[in-house]
């Protein structure tokens, strides 16, 4: 039997796998920060020019969709909701289009959404480079 006194070991605690996780974390959040992109709609205001003469008035261009999808433009009702008729009115009224023209699409609030989609494609695709979309605040009914 031994009955001498076991030597004590002190306790040691080993810091290394700590580490490890540590510098991982550390790692990965620095990837991931990298990552992030604050989106945001970019929004450019109209400057004003004390210096520019008035430019001479162009066409007003403006395409209402009714509830049915048919197409209105400039109050003219077309023969079919086709995009190419729509398309061939638009060249009818603007031979040319400049920079400067500006398309003003309204829909009715039963519309169908592609109806209104088409309508900003066909414009799109002709070379508008600013089109509005109207709206129109509805009136609040009287007590």
């Amino acid at each position: 039997m031994n009955l001498q006194a076991r030597r004590r070991e002190e306790p040691e605690i080993n810091l290394t796998s700590l580490i490890d996780v540590v510098l991982l974390l550390l790692v990965f959040f620095m990837i991931t920060t990298s990552f992030v992109r604050e989106s945001a709609v970019s929004i450019r205001l109209p400057e004003v020019s004390s210096t520019a003469e008035p430019a001479a008035p162009a066409v007003e261009l403006e395409i209402s969709v009714t509830a049915q999808g048919s197409y209105l433009l400039n109050g003219r009702a077309l023969v079919d909701a086709r995009p190419a008729t729509l398309q061939a009115a638009i060249r009818k009224l603007l031979p040319e289009i400049n920079d400067q023209q500006s398309l003003t699409i309204s829909a009715d609030a039963e519309a169908n959404h592609q109806a209104v989609v088409t309508a900003m494609d066909v414009a799109g695709r002709m070379g508008f480079k600013e089109i509005s979309i109207a709206t129109v605040i509805a009136a609040e009914p009287v007590d």
